[in-house]
């Protein structure tokens, strides 16, 4: 995720794939849409809500209300997307108080043709939650679904998904009146725990624990029949689903059982900057093994970025980590291990682990009432693609690098560098879609940002982000070419045939979920066959 700190086109082929012209057709459908549906829309939820127009004001929110751009704008955390004319706003903002409130929205949105996008924190990407490519849609934001309770005894807690994962942590810490009770969610506190958990979820802890998805135990859904469901009423296989396989394909998650872990009392962080002049290739070469082979309580990662003009321009690379333990062992273990970095006693930080969700959230403050704010240190305009390399990536390759990104002058593409290995070894690919598991070495995110800009200088920096995602091929995975879902990437599988621009799912369903797509499709195929909760990389129902 980006913290606070922080068109690939395959070839046309002469068929359209059939998951194709189902999304096709939806598009034509929705120049049949009228101002009729949208007032037969208002009125099912005003009367399934037992509202009126003027008691609803709070929960649903048109155009035409003062206060339909501040709720839509407020969580587009990628500022693209609210300057592309291309784009097109909801219908409607729904901001359910209550799990029947949803319902009455996917009930009224399926008897009106109206599709439902679901938003918990607004860090999509590519804006799916909050846009679309011309299809007339709701969004459904959870931001009022945010309860969040504790049961210390059972070491488990019901989350809300619209809950902010800075909530999650701070409500642990203070309902437990414990620092060793924790649980392994995001780098990012603004981030939304309906998302992170759709999606997966990767934190500084995941080495040890897993994906935050792997640590579900139960959830709420609301399905397209308006029910809502918990793990025994829907079944494993949707349950299966929701935990890192694209939730809001499936339904609108409530909110999710999530099972707590066990921390010291006292964690040790450290951040330290190196350039590409301090031998930087070889420190990151030796950095993947070191990472990936290191005791599964060491997280340390990488955040570099071409930073300076002229014959001062270099990389910047940030070092940065934590281990779950004090001081002295993080000492003795970087020594040992990585005396090449030249860590010393004075760069680490004993801390409380919920103080070090602080630290890598960018906060200069252990003021954990900070972890309420929902909002982020800014927005900004940007583009990100991930990669899974499955080996090192050698010295020699981390200057060819280096150099791409050097020569571009104009760019600000940031990479981060994080390790893998620990528990992801040992969970198998198909536990949970969430897929990335054995095999792989280090997880790779690239962000590019740029001031906002007019569309066709948002395209220059655009081909610049693709030509880089080109240039790194020969380096990471392929057949497929993974990547991470909750860095959504619309530019996966993407065609043409004549002027008509697709989304190919048989492709980056397989970039995403590798294996788990298929298992996917046909849980779409049982629970929602009609792919009522569609979007534009949502999973298509198939039956094999």
């Amino acid at each position: 995720m980006e913290t606070k700190r922080n068109e690939e086109e395959g070839m046309a082929s002469t068929a359209l794939p059939s998951f194709t012209i189902l999304s096709l057709l939806l598009l034509a459908a929705s120049s049949c849409i009228s101002a009729g549906t949208h007032e037969a829309f208002l009125q099912c939820f005003l009367k399934k809500t037992n509202s009126s127009s003027s008691a609803s004001s709070s929960l649903i929110h048109t155009p035409d209300t003062p206060s339909f751009y501040s709720i839509h704008n407020a969580t587009v955390r990628n500022s693209r997307f609210a300057s592309t004319s291309g784009a097109t706003k909801p219908t409607f903002v729904v901001t359910p108080k209550t799990g029947s409130d949803v319902q009455a929205a996917v009930t009224c949105g399926k008897a009106t043709g109206l599709h439902l996008r679901v938003r918990s924190g607004g860090h999509d990407y590519e804006a799916r939650s909050s846009y679309s490519n011309g299809d007339p849609f709701v969004i459904v934001d959870l931001a009022n679904l945010r309860s969040i309770t504790v049961d210390a005894a059972e070491g488990t807690a019901w989350v809300g998904a619209g809950a902010t994962v800075g909530e999650l942590y701070y409500n642990i810490n203070a309902q437990t009146k414990k620092d060793t009770v924790a649980f392994p969610a995001s780098l990012c506190a603004s981030v939304g725990v309906g998302g992170i958990i759709g999606g997966g979820g990767l934190s500084a802890m995941s080495r040890k624990f897993g994906a935050a998805a792997d640590n579900v135990v139960d959830a709420s859904i609301v399905d397209v029949n308006g029910r809502i469901l918990d793990r025994e009423l829907m079944g494993e296989d949707l349950f299966w689903a929701i935990r890192g396989g694209s939730s809001a394909s499936f339904g609108v998650v409530l909110a999710y059982k999530i099972r707590l872990v066990s921390v010291p009392p006292t964690v040790t962080v450290f951040r330290v900057n190196r350039t590409l002049e301090q031998d930087l290739s070889n420190l990151v070469e030796k950095w993947q093994k070191v990472s990936h082979d290191s005791s599964d309580d060491l997280f340390l990662r990488i955040l570099t970025i071409a930073v300076g003009a002229g014959a001062n321009r270099t990389i910047l690379a940030t070092f940065e980590g934590m281990l779950l333990g004090g001081r002295d062992e993080f000492l003795s273990a970087l020594q040992n291990s990585y005396p090449e970095l030249g860590v010393e006693a004075n760069d680490l930080i004993e801390l409380k682990w919920i103080e070090s969700t602080l630290f890598f959230a960018g906060y200069p403050t252990t003021d954990t009432s900070l972890l309420l704010d929902r909002r982020p240190y800014r927005n900004r305009t940007f583009k990100a693609k991930s990669d899974f390399p499955r080996e090192p990536i050698s010295a020699d390759a981390w200057d060819k690098i280096w150099k791409y990104l050097l020569d571009a002058v104009d760019e600000s593409l940031q990479i981060i560098i994080s390790p893998w290995g620990g528990k992801f070894e040992e969970i198998p690919e198909d536990a949970i879609p969430f897929p990335h598991r054995k095999g792989n070495f280090i997880n790779l995110q690239y962000f590019l940002f740029w001031p906002d800009s007019p569309d066709e200088v948002n395209q220059k920096h655009l081909d610049f982000m693709r030509g880089f995602y080109d240039f790194m091929a020969p380096y990471v995975s392929s057949n497929p070419r993974a990547t991470y879902f909750n860095v959504k990437d619309l530019d996966l599988g993407t065609n043409k045939i004549g002027n008509t621009t697709y989304s190919d799912a048989t492709v980056w369903g397989k970039n995403y979920f590798r294996g788990n797509f298929e298992r996917l499709a046909r849980v779409k195929a049982l629970v929602d066959p009609d792919n009522y909760f569609w979007n534009e990389q949502s999973i298509p129902p198939f039956s094999a």
